[in-house]
């Protein structure tokens, strides 16, 4: 099995700063894209950031100059760092990554993690 987990979401003030983290545990032989996406109140999930295994970005156009994705390949982590916040960030996010499990080279699974809440508000 393989999990992740994403922390450091809450509530902050707009114009204010998070870094959200996204750590995979488990039967791990190697982990290819890495994913962010948030999903507001009554709207669908959106893909906000990707990085490739090589370190390659792409970010929604809402996000860009703001937010940045980074991920760290020996410890199998992700990080979301969100700067200059706005009351529309306020979401639900997940992380998701392509994952090879070790018992499994064959097929690249999509693992997802539980979520963590951003809130901006005064």
């Amino acid at each position: 099995q393989v999990q992740l987990v994403e922390s450091g979401g809450g509530l902050v003030q707009p114009g204010g700063s998070l870094r959200l983290s996204c750590a995979a545990s488990g039967s791990i032989f190697s982990i290819g894209t890495m994913d962010w996406y948030r999903q507001a109140p009554g709207k669908e999930r959106e893909l906000v950031a990707t990085v490739t295994s090589d370190g390659r970005t792409n970010y929604v156009d809402s996000v860009k100059g703001r937010f940045t994705i980074s991920r760290d390949n020996a410890k199998n982590t992700g990080d979301l760092q969100m700067n200059s916040l706005k009351p529309g960030d306020t979401a639900v996010y997940y992380c998701s990554a392509a994952v090879l499990a070790t018992y499994d080279r064959s097929n690249w699974y999509n693992v997802w993690g539980q979520g963590t809440q951003v809130t901006v508000s005064s």
